[in-house]
Order: C-alpha cells, then structure tokens, then sequence
C-alpha cells in the first residue's frame, strides 16, 4: 500500500515536476525546485520501490498482523485527501504552464505542502498514525538502507550519460547493419550527425534513442523479478538472464529504428512518426520482459521446477481470467498505435481481443453474479456527470473538428469505426475494467485468497487503492477516472 500510495502520488508530481516551466533565473525555493526537484522525485520513487519490495519480502507476517484487523482512519481523513489533492492538481497545473507569478516561492511552498499533505491524508486515511508508526518500527533499519540505495541509484543514473555517447555509436552500427541488406545502395549514412536513412526517409538517433534507458528500466525489472521468484530459480544460473535480456533488449532497439526508416520509406511517414516511434520501444521491452518471466520459468536448466510441469497437474494462475481480458484490450491499444498516425484507424482491434479473452475464460465467468439493478443505472449517471462535468470544466467547450483521415474516408469505413468505438466503449472495455479491478485488484487487497472474498466486500484500502490505480491509467482524465473507480 505504501508503494501504491506514494508512488502514485509521485507519479502525478512527475507529469508537472520537470522544472522547465519555472524561470530559469528564480531563486529560493524556486530555484531549488528547479534545481534539485526532479532529483528529489527519483529519489523518492526508488526508496519507494525498494522499501516496499523488501518489507513485502522480509516482513511479510509480521506485517500482515499488525494490519490485520487494523481501523481505517475515518473520513474526515479521506475529505481531507480529496481537497488536498485538488489543489495539488491545481497547482501542478500553474506550476507546468509557467503562471507563478508574481509569488513563485509561494505558489512552490503550497505546491510542496499540497502534495506532502495528499499522500499523509492518503495514508492516514487507510490506516491511523500509530499503526504505521508500528509498522514502520517492525522493518528495522530497513528504511535507511532504502534511502542509501535509492541515492546511489540516482547518482549512477546521473554517471550512466556518460554511456549515451558510445551507446548511441553501437546503436547507429547496428542500424547501419540491418539496413545495408535492404537499401544498401540507397542509404543515406552521416555518421556525425548520427543520421541514418534513405533519400526519401532518414531519423537522427539521439541518446534517448540509444536505448540506454529501456535498458536500465529492464535491468530493474529484471533484479525485482528474480528476487521475487528466488525460491524457483537455480542461482548462480539465473543470473546470466540479466545479461542476455539487456542484449535482446538492445538489439531489438535497433531492429525497432530500422523498421521507422523502412516503414517511412514505404511512404507512411505519419504512422512512422506518430505510431510506430512511440509504440515499438514498449512492444519490445514487454516482449522481452514476457519472456523473462515467463520463458525462463520454463528452463531446466534455470528454473527449480519449471512451470510446464505445473500446468500438466493441473494448476491455473486464479487471476487470469480476471486480467486477461483487460491485458488483451492493453496489448491491441498498444500495437493500434503503433499501426496509426495521426488517428487510430486500428481502435477496432480493442473489440476482438477484449472478445476473444472474454470467451476464452468463459467457463469461469458463470460463478459471477449477473443481473440488472437500479443502483448500476445510478452509479453509471453519477459517473457520466462527473466525467462530462471535470471535461466541460477544463475543455473549450468547442466542438472538436473531425480529423482530416476520417473525413476523407468512405462513408462505409466511417460508420464501421464509430460501430467498433461505441461497441468497445459500453460493453467490452468496461466488463474487462470491472473484472481487472474490481474482480481482482479490489478482493485482492483484501485477501490473498481473493476468490473467496465476495464482490460486495469492502474496505478502505481497497477502494482507495483500487480507484487511485485505475485513475491513473486514464492519464489527463486521472480525477474524473478516479471519482468513476469510487463510485
């Protein structure tokens, strides 16, 4: 909970927190913001992530019975983090636009109280203070080697650019490598520029493109991964999967900037830059990281009793059926954008993964209370006229012009693409939602043994923590989505 609390909070801080918007002259906590905040943040973030790793894995019982039982902090708390909260985003939003003047040292000061006091009143509202005071005494010296850890992680972060140069050379070799079997004779090669391509279609690899970052986020990943699972690998074995996924990683970096030159060449410059950019790096590292995970499990010579045996007795992930519909609309959102330019004619592909999960697992879906109720009706109008309303209060009001590629299609296509969108929109998408976070996430912060837990069970943990994930995941719309995943 600790993680999902503050590494929430520290998620929305970090949309604002870059520092670019505030003068570049300012002074005093201003200029210290500007300076120091955006390392303050990662700080935070990775003692964050480690404190709550290793107090699941090292404390675990004594922790589960201290918040066995425990009260929640009461409401007033809960009021006291939706006001907090508001203005927080309120004043992120002065902060990122540059509009702190003329009292910028003031508008930061309340910016830092907003936010210190959101993720307290958070936290005070799951659980009263003497109850984290006592877990917080239970984990030891825990804490301080998380806060050492995590200022060593950013202080090797902050050596690792001197890395970009020569990572950004290997990935240009790379690059050059790939091509010269399909446009040798048509490339266009400036190694000094690091620009690569052909006369029609070349891009310019910067150091955030060597692939320096996606590494370091795998090599987290990674670590995590075979901590959690220890007790399942074979050590010192397990350990060559670190090298070998950041080499997969890196060399599919460079097949992912290959493919943008050959797709921009075949004349879709749009999907190029639009879609496939930003989109391949995630299809990579998830393909990597898939099988980590998963591959590796099922390797004789790395894993203890490798997962193939499991599934022949038999045995079956309880969560899956929960997860896999919303996973599938997941996967199809990212590789629709990465087929798109500038409009997702691909939205369609959310339907029959959504479906095809969905019928998959149907046979576990029976168990499930379905009917009809007055109170869904209500809920989804409370939910209608608090997204609408937050939307009215920070849109235009104007009506959006339609986008050019859908208004030079066909009549036929048009109509095919609002079928799919309304179709996605009211019935799978929000089915996959409420088992994802309501089947699973919201039980399961209640019990281990989830599936025992009924789906009318409630606790203060679990619908804070539950809704504030699932407002996340709607980006700009976090409020909105949030006060949706209460309701």
């Amino acid at each position: 909970m600790l993680a999902v609390l503050l590494g929430s909070e520290a998620f929305v801080a970090s949309m604002f927190l870059d520092g670019a918007s505030l003068p570049s002259n300012a002074g005093g906590l201003t200029g210290l913001l500007r300076n120091w905040g955006a390392w303050i943040l990662r700080w935070g973030i990775g003692f964050t992530a480690i404190f709550a790793t290793f107090a699941f894995l090292k404390h675990r019982a004594a922790l589960a019975a201290i918040w066995a039982g425990a009260p929640a902090g009461g409401p007033i708390w809960l009021l006291t983090h939706a006001v907090s909260a508001c203005s927080f985003a309120a004043l992120s939003a002065a902060l990122y636009s540059g509009h702190v003047a003329p009292w910028p040292d003031l508008t930061v000061t309340a910016w830092l109280f907003a936010a210190i006091l959101t993720v307290l009143s958070a936290a005070f509202a799951l659980m009263p203070f003497r109850v984290w005071l006592t877990a917080i005494r239970q984990t030891g010296p825990l804490w301080w080697c998380a806060a050492l850890c995590s200022a060593a992680a950013c202080q090797l972060g902050a050596l690792s650019q001197y890395l970009w140069e020569p990572a950004t050379r290997t990935t240009f070799t790379l690059v050059k490598f790939l091509l010269s079997g399909v446009v040798a004779g048509q490339m266009v090669v400036q190694p000094g520029a690091s620009r690569i391509g052909t006369p029609r279609f070349t891009v310019v690899i910067s150091q955030d493109c060597s692939g320096l970052e996606g590494a370091g986020l795998l090599l987290i990943f990674g670590l995590v991964w075979l901590v959690l699972f220890r007790d399942e690998l074979r050590f010192p074995r397990a350990l060559v999967l670190l090298p070998a996924a950041l080499a997969g990683l890196y060399f599919l970096n460079a097949v992912r900037i290959a493919a943008l030159v050959l797709i921009g060449d075949a004349g879709w410059r749009e999907i190029a830059v639009r879609g496939f950019h930003s989109q391949a790096g995630w299809i990579s590292f998830n393909l990597v990281a898939f099988g980590l995970s998963m591959g590796a499990r099922r390797l004789k010579w790395i894993a203890v009793t490798p997962t193939g045996t499991l599934a022949a007795s038999g045995t079956e992930y309880p969560a899956a059926p929960y997860l896999a519909p919303f996973l599938a609309i997941l996967a199809a959102g990212i590789l629709a954008g990465a087929m798109s330019g500038g409009f997702e004619w691909a939205y369609p592909l959310r339907l029959p993964a959504a479906c095809f999960a969905l019928w998959f697992f149907r046979g576990r879906y029976s168990g499930i209370d379905w009917h009809w109720g007055w109170l869904a009706l209500v809920a989804g109008a409370a939910v209608f006229g608090v997204w609408i309303g937050l939307d009215w209060l920070t849109a235009a009001h104007a009506p959006a012009p339609m986008p050019a590629a859908m208004a030079a299609a066909s009549v036929f296509w048009r109509t095919t693409w609002i079928v799919f969108r309304i179709a996605g929109g009211v019935i799978a998408v929000p089915i996959a939602e409420e088992l994802a976070f309501r089947g699973f996430g919201l039980r399961r912060l209640i019990a281990e043994e989830f599936e025992g837990v009924s789906w009318r069970a409630f606790t203060w943990t679990s619908l804070l923590a539950s809704s504030l994930v699932f407002g996340l995941m709607h980006g700009g719309m976090w409020l909105a989505a949030t006060l949706a995943g209460i309701l």
